[in-house]
C-alpha cells in the first residue's frame, strides 16, 4: 500500500479568505497529500460551497491534489456537475479527486430543501452514471426516472485519462454502487474493523462483476487534536458529531498525541485503507492553523518513514 495523509475542512473556522490561504498554503508546503472540502449547501454552520473551492484551490496550488467529501449529487444537477470537474481538473492540470455520495438523511439539506430522502439512492445511481458517460463518451443518450439527456457532451474531457471517482457509504447499497461505478472508497465515520468489513465486501462485489479497485484506493477520515480531551472546542465536536450521525464519537476522533494519531492510522491500515482524511480541530484560525503546523511536524514525517512510497 501507498498511505497518503490529507486534510479536510467541515466548517470553515477562518476569520476571512486569508485565513483560509494560509492553512492551505501551510499544506501545500508542508507534504499535505491532499486537501478536502465537506459538502454541506445549506445551514447555519459556515461552509465552503464545495466545487467552488476546488477551483479556488486549482488556482491557488502547484502541488497537492484537492477533493470534496463528498458531494451529495441528489442535491446537484449531473450535467452541470460534470462539467464542473471536468473543468476543474483540466484547470489544475489534473488534480481533482471527485468524492461523491448520497448525503446523510439527518443533514438540514432535507428539511430546509423539502427534499425527499426516499429518493437519494436512485437519484446518486442515475447521476453515477450520466457523470461517468459524460466523461468517457461522445455523445449520452439516457432516459431515466429523473434525469433524461438526448446526445448530450462535455468537452473538454478531463485531463485525467480515467478520472478517480471516490464513492462514500457503508450500506449494502453503497459497496453495490462503489463497486459499479467507483475507482476508490471513503469511510464516513466507520472504525477501523467496520471500514475492513466494508473494503472487503467491495472487493468482493467488484469481482463479481469484473472490476478491481487499487489496493490503495480505500479511504477513511478522523478529527484530531494535539491536547487533552476536556477540551471545550473537543466536547462540542464531540456532541455535535454524534447528534449528526447517532455513533459514537470516540471512534471518529483522535486525541492526545502523535502517537495517538500514528496508532489510530495503524489501526486503519492493517484493516486495508491507505488514504486518510484528517480534520483539524481548533477553536478558531489560530489554533486550526497550530494544529494543521503540530500535523505536518510530528505525524507526516513518521508516516513517510513507516510507509514509504512507492
Amino acid at each position: 500500500m501507498s498511505v497518503a495523509v490529507g486534510l479536510g475542512l467541515a466548517e470553515f473556522p477562518f476569520s476571512s479568505g486569508a485565513g483560509y490561504w494560509r492553512w492551505v498554503d501551510m499544506c501545500e508546503q508542508g507534504g499535505v497529500d491532499s486537501i478536502w472540502q465537506t459538502d454541506r449547501l445549506v445551514g447555519k454552520a459556515p461552509f465552503l460551497e464545495s466545487m467552488t473551492a476546488m477551483a479556488a484551490l486549482a488556482g491557488r496550488t502547484r502541488r497537492v491534489r484537492f477533493g470534496m467529501n463528498v458531494v451529495s449529487l441528489a442535491f446537484r444537477d449531473p450535467v452541470l456537475l460534470a462539467k464542473q470537474c471536468a473543468t476543474i481538473d483540466v484547470l489544475s492540470e489534473g488534480r481533482l479527486l471527485p468524492a461523491f455520495g448520497i448525503g446523510s438523511p439527518l443533514g438540514p439539506e432535507w428539511k430546509m430543501l423539502n427534499a425527499d430522502t426516499r429518493t437519494r439512492g436512485k437519484k446518486t445511481d442515475e447521476c453515477l452514471e450520466i457523470i461517468t458517460r459524460l466523461w468517457r463518451e461522445d455523445s449520452v443518450d439516457f432516459n431515466g426516472a429523473f434525469y433524461k439527456l438526448s446526445g448530450a457532451v462535455i468537452a473538454p474531457k478531463p485531463v485525467q485519462p480515467d478520472l478517480p471517482m471516490w464513492i462514500g457509504g457503508s450500506t449494502e447499497a453503497a459497496i453495490r454502487r462503489t463497486a459499479k461505478y467507483g475507482t476508490g472508497w471513503q469511510a464516513g465515520g466507520d472504525s477501523p474493523e467496520d471500514a475492513g468489513r466494508i473494503v472487503a465486501a467491495i472487493k468482493a462485489a467488484a469481482a463479481e462483476i469484473g472490476r478491481s479497485i487499487d489496493e490503495d484506493h480505500y479511504g477513511a477520515g478522523f478529527a484530531f487534536h494535539f491536547g487533552t480531551g476536556d477540551s471545550p472546542v473537543v466536547a462540542r465536536a464531540m456532541e455535535a458529531y454524534t447528534k449528526r450521525t447517532g455513533r459514537d464519537a470516540r471512534q471518529a476522533f483522535a486525541i492526545g498525541d502523535a502517537d495517538t494519531v500514528m496508532s489510530r492510522l495503524a489501526e486503519f491500515v492493517d484493516n486495508g485503507v491507505a488514504k486518510f482524511i484528517l480534520r483539524p480541530l481548533g477553536a478558531d484560525e489560530t489554533a486550526v492553523l497550530d494544529q494543521t503546523q503540530q500535523l505536518i511536524d510530528k505525524v507526516l514525517p513518521r508516516v513517510s518513514a513507516r510507509w514509504p512510497k512507492r
